[in-house]
């Protein structure tokens, strides 16, 4: 089977550009008003919404390996790195703080270079064990001949369905020296396009023997924090992918099979970005709740643990607000939570639930 990286002008890959000017041109257009939009917040909502937009990235971009990591571990580890108050923070383990730095190291420092010991380091970082799963693999480092053939399979062991084999572990260092050139060096192409180019190209090589998933999409972040040439992220490229994911590895199998022209995974990039940034209304749509809510409750007294809490019923909170939850998340005694909670239903800003008791619960009144 010949693969893209058997071609002889390989790794000169093409596209239509004409076909895509178009659809380019609405992402763009969209990019530039979802900027724009979160630009007319404040600066603590902003950050609040970065944070959002920062857990879903990194939590779906595992899911698509079949990882399912902690939200509260990954909420808290991103606060903590990122110098925000979001109260009940939670003890984060390695494995969930080394993901959590790869994607913030990609995306904070876009404009930095992307070297081969900023690549290993994020491999260290994926795997703090040195084990994916229970098996030893190569971290921080390219893969050897021993992983030879490298290659992405689906089915039951003896009836396995090869869907990629990546280059032999030979090639790996020139095909990673001229990727790491071009992705460093000048850009004579959108920054949108090379960042689905980088995706693809990265994920191509295939260069370590696990994470490479995780690491492509880190990288085509780090190219779109370059296209807007800012770190904050409103919009989860991986939150897409995940939700498209049996499109997404059709479309890389299809091309990784194909010729060198990639105008289909380009086209497929682009309308994957544009549903991406799309879908960060339902994303950010209890940021701009909350924007409501200070708007209208602003200038009223509220204290450290009451302002917390509250930002955190904006954010996807999971289960029924409770005194003994208030207490959890705010660190404090019972009758401390409940002291907060009477003052706000007094004040109108919260209200009890149907239901009494022990399980009384809360909710945020209607603004």
């Amino acid at each position: 089977m010949n693969y893209i990286y058997d071609k002889k002008d390989w790794p000169r890959m093409t596209w239509d550009y004409e076909r895509l000017a178009g659809q380019l041109a609405g992402v763009r257009h969209r990019q530039g008003r979802l900027i724009g939009r979160m630009e007319g917040l404040g600066f603590s909502l902003r950050n609040e919404a970065v944070l959002q937009t920062l857990t879903e990235d990194v939590l779906k971009s595992n899911e698509i390996e079949g990882e399912k990591l902690d939200r509260d571990q990954v909420r808290s580890s991103i606060a903590r790195r990122l110098g925000l108050d979001i109260g009940g923070l939670v003890t984060v383990d390695r494995h969930v703080e080394g993901v959590v730095e790869m994607m913030l190291d990609a995306t904070g420092h876009y404009a930095d270079p992307l070297t081969e010991e900023r690549l290993f380091s994020w491999h260290a970082a994926l795997f703090p064990t040195g084990r994916s799963g229970m098996t030893r693999i190569a971290v921080g480092r390219w893969r050897d001949k021993q992983s030879d053939p490298m290659q992405v399979v689906s089915g039951p062991i003896g009836r396995e369905k090869v869907h990629y084999q990546a280059p032999e572990a030979k090639r790996i260092p020139g095909e990673m020296h001229a990727f790491l050139k071009w992705l460093n060096g000048p850009q004579s192409i959108d920054p949108v396009l090379a960042a689905g180019l980088a995706h693809l190209w990265f994920v191509t090589i295939h260069p370590f023997e696990d994470g490479n998933g995780r690491i492509a999409r880190a990288i085509a972040d780090m190219a779109l924090a370059r296209s807007e040439n800012s770190s904050q992220r409103f919009y989860s490229m991986s939150g897409q992918i995940r939700m498209e994911q049996d499109a997404y590895y059709d479309m890389l199998e299809k091309t990784q099979k194909g010729g060198l022209d990639i105008t289909l995974w380009q086209d497929w990039f682009l309308g994957c970005l544009d549903r991406a940034i799309e879908g960060s209304e339902q994303i950010l749509a209890g940021i701009f709740r909350m924007a409501r809510f200070w708007e209208a409750h602003g200038r009223k007294p509220f204290n450290d643990r009451q302002r917390a809490i509250i930002n955190r019923l904006f954010d996807d909170f999971e289960g029924k607000l409770t005194s003994s939850k208030w207490a959890k998340l705010a660190k404090c005694s019972q009758d401390t939570a409940l002291r907060d909670i009477d003052d706000l239903v007094k004040r109108g800003v919260l209200v009890k639930e149907p239901g009494g008791g022990r399980s009384t619960s809360y909710s945020l009144a209607a603004i």
